[in-house]
């Protein structure tokens, strides 16, 4: 039994998807199932409820061969902290004495860079995986740059304006893969229980890209001008201010891209191991256009 958490998220839907598809014994952990993908809630087991509540990650957890774990976007959390390691708390507390075989967990890249302390939820991030590799269970944390699927949040700026935006300066080279990628991954630790200890699986996608770079990309592909804007600091936080996070995750958020725009995402080495097959062209031929066409 694998047991998906999120699994109406945008990686967790895909999680799924490749379980079922593999013909997996699922059993996920959902708030609303009602928000499952079609189909789904009639091949697998369905515990209702936050994976922050232990009553709910006992139901769970129990006979589980293995466990992903995707901790929920919380804006209007009191820390980073709050967030990523109390949230994690009666996980990393069930664990064992639910007999978990492993867990696969989404996390970021940066472990070991200068900046690593001081880069906002990628800090907590960090932290929550050591809470959970200190429970003892077997456990990879997928460690990522950034996605290329949040692009779709500005498809209509796009679309409409012939611009997205970012907070990083324009020519940084860095890591970026498609969510469907992440997902393959994760579902094939998830089936392979031969792994053990703990250790960090660097996903970085098919390669190096500016926002410069995706620019020329994106123009190549829709067929019309494309350019990068850089946000302005200070701008950048305001904006999720206005949005409705609390003050401590903004400020998370801003203290984030700074320490990615001075290399926290490029201390790992590429490799075959760690390059993942989505070019950025064929996620854009794939996903963006048409979302930028509907």
């Amino acid at each position: 039994m694998i047991v998906i958490t999120a699994p109406t998220s945008g990686i967790g839907r895909q999680v799924v998807h490749h379980l079922l598809t593999d013909g997996a014994a699922v059993r996920v952990v959902a708030r609303d199932p009602a928000r499952l993908a079609p189909g789904v809630a009639e091949q697998v087991e369905v515990v209702c409820g936050s994976h922050s509540d232990p009553s709910v990650v006992a139901e769970a957890f129990a006979g589980a061969d293995a466990v992903f774990w995707l901790v929920p976007a919380d804006p209007k959390a009191g820390s980073i902290f709050a967030a990523y390691v109390d949230f994690s708390r009666p996980a990393a507390a069930a664990f064992k004495p639910q007999g978990v075989g492993r867990v696969v967990g989404i996390s970021a890249l940066g472990r070991g860079t200068p900046v690593a302390g001081e880069a906002g939820l990628v800090t907590g991030s960090l932290a929550m995986d050591d809470l959970i590799a200190g429970s003892g269970v077997p456990f990879r944390a997928l460690c990522m740059h950034s996605f290329m699927d949040n692009l779709l949040r500005q498809a209509g700026s796009i679309k409409n304006q012939g611009v997205f935006h970012g907070p990083l300066r324009p020519d940084l080279k860095a890591p970026v893969v498609a969510t469907r990628d992440i997902a393959a991954v994760a579902a094939r630790l998830l089936q392979n229980g031969s792994w053990t200890g703990s250790a960090e699986v660097p996903v970085l996608g098919a390669g190096d890209l500016s926002q410069q770079d995706m620019a020329e990309v994106m123009s190549e592909v829709l067929g019309t001008p494309i350019r990068y804007q850089q946000t302005p600091a200070e701008t950048y936080k305001k904006g999720f201010l206005g949005f409705g996070f609390s003050e401590p995750m903004a400020q998370a958020m801003l203290e984030m891209a700074l320490a990615k725009d001075k290399g926290l995402d490029n201390g790992v080495k590429r490799t075959p191991e760690f390059s993942t097959p989505t070019t950025f062209r064929q996620w854009c031929v794939d996903v963006l256009k048409p979302a930028v066409e509907a």
